[in-house]
Parts: structure tokens; C-alpha cells; sequence
């Protein structure tokens, strides 16, 4: 059997809230959580978001339709969403690096998603830090450094050159299954 499935993620996208919130108990086993910045891969295929289109509010009712399907709490999105999330996945990157990535992204997707917070907000990104065992203090200077920039940049061009073209995205050895609605699919492939 290959190794643990990956989940692709940034913290911006509803959809990748919902399959990281159901994940381990769809496939049977937590996901490795990779942070990557979506705003880096919609540069590189040439489009944005959903969220920017005349689709919006259909792609909103839809995200609250699954969470509702999935037993999530209802959805309260963040006043100015989607937010520029750079600051908030170098943080994840930090968090990954400290070996606290999988509980900061949990965090920080729930209190976005079901609680409505901007994670573009540097406080909440110190809160959540804290909330999960690290620094709080810490946040800004670790999202200011440089090898946190690397890092990021280096696992987005990773996600890109194994084929990412959104999230959330679950690599299953050599398969990649684009969107929270194809988990049921994946845990197929992990029992075979």
C-alpha cells in the first residue's frame, strides 16, 4: 500500500475546510495536511477563483449544502472572504515546520469556516498559534522569514509539478482527486 494519502489545502477555501474536516474518518486514517498557496497555482493555469465570478453566491450555498450533509456546523463566512490567505498559509507552513501543521490547520479552518474569524487578521493567527501549543509571539517574525517563504513557494511549485490544479486535492500514491467530493473515491483506493 503506498504511504499515508496527502491533502492539499489552503486556508481560503471552503471546500478544502470540508475535506480536511472529514478526511480521516472517510479514508480510515489522517491525511498528511500540505499547505500550499492556491493564489500561486491560479497564477500558473491562468484563472482565479469561483468566489470572483457571477457564481459566487451558488458556490457559497453549495459549500453549505455538503457541510450540512456532512454533519459540519453551519457555515459562517469571514465578513471580507475570501481573504488574502499568504500570511495565514506561511503560518501553516511555520506550524508544519514545528510539527504542529495538522492541529493548526484544523484550527484555523474551523475558525474561519464555522466561526466566521479573517485570517488575514494577525491576531487571530497568534491566537490559533497559541491555541495549538506554539508561540503566539512567534507568528509574525516565523511568517516574515525567509526560509518560511521558501518553504511555501518550494511545496506550491512541488504541488504544481506533481500536478495540483486546485485544492483540495488528495494524492493517493499516484493518483490525485481534485475537490472534498471525491474522498469516498480515494477511500476505495485505499482499501484495494
Amino acid at each position: 500500500m503506498p504511504g499515508p494519502p496527502l491533502l492539499f489545502y489552503d486556508l481560503g477555501s471552503p471546500y478544502a475546510y470540508l475535506a480536511v474536516e472529514r478526511a480521516e474518518r472517510v479514508l480510515g486514517e489522517p491525511p498528511e495536511l500540505r499547505p500550499i498557496l492556491l493564489g500561486a497555482i491560479f497564477a500558473a493555469r491562468g484563472h482565479g477563483s469561483w468566489s470572483a465570478t457571477p457564481r459566487r453566491e451558488a458556490g457559497m450555498a453549495e459549500v453549505g449544502r455538503r457541510a450540512a450533509a456532512y454533519g459540519l456546523p453551519p457555515l459562517r463566512w469571514p465578513a471580507d472572504w475570501p481573504p488574502n490567505t499568504l500570511a495565514a498559509m506561511r503560518a501553516a507552513v511555520w506550524a508544519d515546520r514545528a510539527g504542529r501543521g495538522a492541529p493548526f490547520a484544523r484550527a484555523a479552518f474551523r475558525r474561519a469556516f464555522a466561526e466566521g474569524a479573517d485570517l488575514a487578521d494577525p491576531r487571530v493567527l497568534a491566537d490559533l498559534a497559541t491555541a495549538v501549543g506554539l508561540d503566539g509571539t512567534a507568528v509574525a517574525g516565523a511568517i516574515a522569514s525567509r526560509g518560511v517563504k521558501d518553504d511555501l513557494r518550494a511545496r506550491t511549485e512541488a504541488a504544481l509539478d506533481l500536478g495540483v490544479r486546485g485544492v483540495p486535492t488528495l494524492a493517493i500514491g499516484d493518483r490525485l482527486l481534485y475537490g472534498d467530493d471525491r474522498l469516498d473515491e480515494a477511500s476505495g483506493l485505499r482499501r484495494s
